[in-house]
């Protein structure tokens, strides 16, 4: 997920770099809690397989600039079910860095900004999968209603992010808006798909139940809370 440069700029950067690190903030204490639960083996397997994913998600899979931003089928809920919260966050961190620095140099100075885009939906479904999923369910068993309100949870925080450094960046003009009306239009429709994606992944992991090895996906893949 890309903020067009020269949307937000100069002294205006500041507030993306505090939110970064805000968000990186957060990340980290998952990790301490996940490397005292798990082990630091398993958060760093878990995040090397995140980070290797984003990166493929960004730089094979279809993505189209459209208006203040570019749509991007970034799978963060589908990541947060298989790895958990931390190997995702960390993941989306580090496979945008990856490409920035070895892609798009040009989106470098977005990095705050799109980092955080990322990243807080990404605690918002955390939060949202807290309630709506018992704990005596394995994500495995997920019903659609559920992977579409974890998704759609994700999706909407984005377009709302977007919008926010959009408007924060480049004001109320209606040809900004109409960008960024353009961006969430399009945008949406990732909502169909993604949930659809989720569950055919855990379908997956379901089948190889008893196969997967401990400590390569998060534990409540296939077990209860």
């Amino acid at each position: 997920m890309h903020i067009e440069p020269g949307i937000v700029t100069g002294a205006k950067l500041v507030l993306s770099y505090a939110t970064g690190i805000a968000a990186g903030g957060v990340a980290l204490k998952l990790a301490v809690e996940t490397v005292r639960e798990q082990g630091f083996g398993s958060l760093a397997v878990r995040t090397l397989a995140t980070t290797a994913l984003v990166f493929t998600f960004f730089e094979i899979l279809p993505h189209f600039p459209v208006g203040v931003s570019e749509v991007h089928f970034i799978l963060g809920s589908t990541l947060f079910l298989l790895f958990g919260a931390a190997p995702a966050a960390l993941g989306l961190a580090f496979g945008l860095l990856l490409q920035g620095v070895f892609f798009e140099p040009a989106d470098i100075p977005q990095y705050g900004m799109n980092v955080t885009t990322l990243l807080v939906p990404l605690f918002g479904i955390q939060a949202i999968a807290s309630r709506i999923i018992s704990r005596n369910t394995a994500y495995v068993d997920l019903k659609y209603r559920q992977a579409l309100a974890l998704s759609t949870t994700y999706q909407a925080g984005v377009i709302g992010w977007v919008a926010f450094w959009a408007l924060y960046g480049s004001g109320f003009a209606m040809s900004n808006l109409a960008n960024i009306a353009t961006f969430a239009a399009s945008y949406a429709l990732v909502i169909v798909i993604e949930p659809l994606a989720d569950l055919a992944v855990l379908a997956l992991a379901k089948s190889l139940r008893g196969v997967t090895a401990p400590g390569l996906v998060t534990p409540r893949l296939h077990n209860a809370a």
